[in-house]
């Protein structure tokens, strides 16, 4: 009898130590970050006007990979986010954009739209169920038998979804009408912290009593490196503003917002305080304030940096008390892209042009008609992508190969094309070496049947809608960090670039859980 309670005992001595060994072995708490368009360049140039909490607290303390790059061409504010946390590329996660074109409809809707769900403070109905595959939320959620805690914040629907991946406990975005922060039903849990906010926020309540004023003295502004004339800040909002809320999420005080509501509901959740770790998905904005049509390195672009610089301190310092950095991970990430404001003027003496997407559609279907009769072979010109009448070019019994293969022909010859291919040789690979990139961005069921690649520098003009913003093209790609702090992370800076498809399945070998299930590639060397 003794030797069999001796046994006993032993066993439960050594499943205790293993238990709390694997505690040990992992985070409570993980946090990302992702920071819509934040530069390199950006933090190097307003280091000297941040505090030592915030940004630099992340750079001194950190591990630091120099940059973060896409394997794909036109990285956008969504793909770039669902890259990062499923591991993979557009090809497989399916998120393309923010928007989708349903050439059966003809119409442009939210890449999330699900009629199946109804919105919580929004009229809204949207799902994750586009997004293909699963995430390191969702994997987690798995791993800890639905126990662990997931939350995301973001200034957008597509954002904080994809974050927030389908096994969330809450997902968060500000609504554009009212400001307030919305939800789906797909989602079961709305907290009570989030909805005191809707109901006594200043940010949704009382925008008239904002006011952008610059957070620092003058002397602090550098706005850019090569000169120029300083610019006081002064903006105020009315409530019967155009676009309101639009304009207020390209500010600081969104930021703010997502900063308070997230540590409100951290806390009073008691995240990173359980057996199993819990997560926490944040999305900042970074880029330039466009309603001001300032340009880049504009005083409005250094007082977001240094008031995001804020943001981030605060939940640094939150998390630092309450869970501690040897119980948290933190990541950072940039979107990967820069909405620049760079305006091309008569007096520029570049070599440029204009692209007309609505010409390119009615030159293209005049060719076609030409050679395959008098019908509306074109559906719509959308991102770069054309797409063909598909249903008409299968009564009419027409190879779509061929007519594909015509189109792409047609339009390469355009003035500010580039280069041209089309779906069907994407997915086969025999496409040029120049636009075999682009098959990591397409999704056989929403893409285009001609890719188009854009001259650098040229003007997109879309005539039929003369509120959408001009845009400019460019291919450069702009230089960001990636940043991993916190959980006894040794301090470091490596001066390597690494792929958006690295950072979940490092992200999975840290928690000791499965990578997302479309991830290939291993965890960055450091962490192995």
């Amino acid at each position: 009898m003794i030797r069999i309670i001796t046994s006993l005992v032993a066993v439960l001595t050594v499943a205790s130590i293993q238990s709390q060994t694997t505690l040990k072995d992992t985070p409570k708490l993980v946090i990302g970050i992702t920071i819509d368009q934040l530069r390199g360049d950006y933090l190097e140039l307003f280091k000297h006007s941040f505090s030592e909490r915030g940004f630099n607290r992340l750079l001194n303390e950190g591990l630091v990979y120099s940059n973060i790059r896409f394997e794909y061409p036109n990285v956008n504010e969504a793909s770039s986010i669902a890259t990062i946390y499923t591991g993979t590329n557009p090809f497989y996660h399916g998120i393309i954009g923010k928007t989708k074109f349903s050439a059966d409809k003809n119409t442009e809707s939210p890449i999330f739209e699900d009629n199946s769900f109804i919105g919580n403070y929004t009229k809204e109905k949207l799902s994750p169920a586009a997004l293909r595959v699963s995430t390191i939320a969702d994997e987690l959620k798995f791993a800890s038998q639905n126990k662990s805690e997931i939350y995301a914040f973001a200034p957008n629907s597509f954002q904080a979804i994809i974050s927030g991946g389908h096994q969330a406990n809450g997902v968060y975005w500000i609504e554009d009408y009212t400001g307030k922060w919305a939800t789906s039903t797909f989602y079961k849990d709305f907290h009570w912290t989030v909805d005191q906010q809707n109901r006594n926020g200043i940010f949704s309540n009382h925008p008239e009593s904002l006011r952008w004023q610059l957070l620092l003295g003058a002397d602090k502004y550098n706005t850019s490196p090569y000169g120029g004339d300083f610019k006081y800040l002064d903006y105020i909002w009315k409530t019967n503003s155009t676009n309101l809320y639009s304009q207020l999420k390209k500010t600081p005080f969104a930021n703010e917002n997502t900063t308070k509501t997230a540590i409100d509901l951290m806390l009073k959740t008691d995240m990173g305080k359980h057996s199993y770790p819990d997560f926490l998905a944040i999305t900042y904005y970074a880029g330039n304030y466009t309603a001001a049509n300032s340009l880049d390195y504009s005083v409005e672009q250094q007082d977001i940096y240094i008031r995001l610089d804020k943001d981030i301190a605060s939940l640094l310092d939150q998390v630092e008390k309450t869970v501690g950095l040897q119980n948290a991970l933190i990541f950072v990430t940039s979107t990967g892209y820069y909405n620049s404001n760079y305006i091309i003027t008569e007096t520029s003496k570049q070599s440029t042009g204009v692209f007309y997407t609505n010409r390119c559609e009615a030159l293209l279907n005049m060719y076609l008609m030409a050679v395959y009769g008098k019908e509306q072979w074109v559906e719509r010109y959308h991102d770069q992508q054309i797409y063909l009448n598909r249903k008409l070019i299968e009564s009419k019994n027409i190879n779509l190969k061929e007519i594909q293969d015509k189109a792409a022909e047609f339009v390469i010859q355009f003035t500010g094309v580039q280069d041209a291919t089309t779906s069907l040789r994407l997915l086969s690979g025999e496409t040029n070496l120049n636009m075999s990139s682009y098959r990591n961005m397409l999704d056989k069921t929403l893409s285009g049947d001609i890719i188009v690649e854009i001259q650098p520098g040229y003007q997109i003009v879309d005539e039929k809608n003369p509120t959408q913003q001009t845009q400019i093209q460019r291919e450069a790609a702009i230089v960001a960090p990636v940043i991993f702090w916190g959980y006894n992370i040794k301090p470091e800076k490596i001066k390597r670039t690494v792929k958006a498809t690295e950072i979940a399945p490092t992200i999975s070998k840290v928690l000791r859980i499965r990578s997302p299930n479309a991830a290939k590639d291993q965890p960055l060397p450091e962490f192995m």
